[in-house]
Parts: C-alpha cells; structure tokens; sequence
C-alpha cells in the first residue's frame, strides 16, 4: 500500500498517475475527494480529510508499504514551522506507529550550507524532514530548487503585461525542475524497496538559468516579447499579504527567496544523477504557453 498526500497538488498528481501506470492501487488521502478525476477515483482507495489531523492521518497509514509526504500550501498558517514542522507532528507520529517502511518527502536544497538556518520557509521545510527522519522511519527527502510551474502564477502578466515579477536577481544563474522530474524520482523511491535509513536525493533539472534567460525563452516560445522585473522583498511581502497571506508566511517566502539570491540553490553540486531531463523550454512549449494562450 502507497499513500498519496495532497494527491490534487502539481506534484502529487503526477505522482498518484505514475503510480496508477504501474498498476498500483494508491491510498489518497485528501480534503475533497470531488477533486480528484473520476478515473482516479475508480482505481485507488481514498481517505477524506485533512493529512494534519491525527486521526485521518493515522486512518491512512494503517497497513502502509511507504507514504509520499507533500505539506500543502497554507498561505493562512501563522508562520512557516507552522506550515510544516507542527502540520507534519501528527503524521510523523503515525509512521511510528504503524511501522512505515518508507515515507519520501518534498523538500529544498541547501542542507549543510551556512544560509540553510536562516531561509525561512527552507530553513521549515528542512525541519518537516529532520522532523519525519526522527521518527525512525527509512526516509528520503527530494531536494529541489525554485519549480518550473511556479510561473503559471504569472500568466495573467505575461499574457496581459509582456512580463513577470519576482525577488530574484535577474543575472544569477540558478538550477530550476519540472513538476514532471519531482515525481518521477517521488515514484521511483516509493516503488523501490531497497533503500534504508535517511538520505536526499537532489532534483536539479538539466540547466542553470537567470530570470533573464527565463524571460528570453519565454518570449521565443511564445512569439512575443516578455519582460523580467526584479521586486524588493518588501514589494512580494505587500503583494503576497494583499492576496490575504499572512505576515508570517509572507516575511518565511521573502527570506527563502532572499537565501536563493545569496546562492542558496547553487551550492548542491549537479551531477549525472542529480540532473533531470525536462527542460524549461521544453517545459514553456507544453506547458505554460497553452496556459497562456488557451
């Protein structure tokens, strides 16, 4: 038995596919089972309910081969550990208990860096995992950088304004992945029963490129000039507050991105096996254009 958390989410859906094509029948466990497709549904067995109540979590993992941990986004949450570290507690709990075999987990690069402790929602999302390995549970965590798909929160502006805004320094060269390669690495650790202990595996996609480069594939791929505009960390803390972010959660995400201009993701050394094979233009063809022009 494979439990799926946040089976609904980018990632989470493709890993919950990649199961399916294998002919497994996950366990999903989610708030809303209407959201998941109805061919879904039909082949896996759902739990309702939230993954950070103790008794939905502990309902899922009973009987459990390994369990993909995924925290959702909680834009609400006070602070960022809350997000994170104290969300997972009640699971962390139940992989003991029910003697899970494997739990994978979602996390960011920079472990063992000298900008890990002070990167806000990184420095949290680090702790979820030190969190889960406490547990005594065989744990993997897939480390990335910045995501591909994080982009789509901007085609209204690519499509209305030629641009996109973010706190990145336009020049620095830095490691992006696509959704696609994150679980595909998710499906291949869950499925593979002979790692133990506590380990990462890094995800770095097949390329470095500035917001710069971005903005320049972006604009070949869709066939129109689009711009890159750097924000300061107290522009995105009043943008992201004014979308009803909380203080907390706002001022975790401006510190993560200010770690990654200090070279935050750049510190994870590529490798063969590091480096996954979507390519963010390949990504910009399949995926964000039709976004932008459907």
């Amino acid at each position: 038995m494979y439990v799926i958390t946040a089976p609904t989410s980018t990632i989470g859906r493709l890993v919950v596919g990649g199961l399916l094509d294998r002919g497994e029948r996950p366990r999903l466990v989610t708030r809303d089972a209407s959201r998941l497709a109805p061919g879904v549904r039909a082949r896996a067995e759902v739990v309702e309910g939230s993954h950070g109540e103790e008794s939905v979590i502990d309902r899922a993992c009973a009987d459990a081969e390994a369990v993909f941990w995924l925290a959702p986004d909680d834009p609400a949450a006070p602070t960022a550990d809350a997000a994170y570290v104290d969300f997972t507690r009640p699971a962390a709990r139940a992989f003991a208990r029910h003697g899970v075999r494997r739990v994978v987990a979602v996390t960011a690069l920079g472990r063992g860096t000298r900008l890990a402790e002070h990167a806000g929602a990184v420095t949290s999302s680090r702790a979820m995992c030190d969190l889960i390995a406490g547990s005594g549970v065989n744990f993997r965590a897939v480390a990335c950088p910045s995501f591909m798909h994080n982009l789509l929160h901007y085609v209204g502006s690519i499509r209305e304004q030629g641009r996109f805004a973010m706190m990145a320094d336009p020049d620095l060269r830095a490691p992006l992945v696509a959704a696609r390669d994150i679980a595909s690495t998710v499906v291949r650790l869950l499925l593979d029963g002979t790692w133990t202990r506590s380990g990462e595996v890094a995800c770095l996609g097949p390329e470095d490129l500035s917001p710069n480069d971005m903005a320049r594939i972006v604009s070949e791929v869709l066939g129109t000039e689009v711009g890159y505009r750097r924000i300061t960390g107290a522009a995105f803390r009043e943008r992201m507050t004014g979308f009803g972010m909380s203080e907390g959660m706002a001022r975790g995400l401006a510190d993560m991105f200010e770690a990654k201009n200090r070279g935050l993701d750049n510190a994870e050394p590529r490798t063969a096996q590091s480096t996954t094979p979507t390519s963010f233009r390949t990504w910009c063809e399949e995926v964000l254009r039709p976004a932008v022009t459907g």
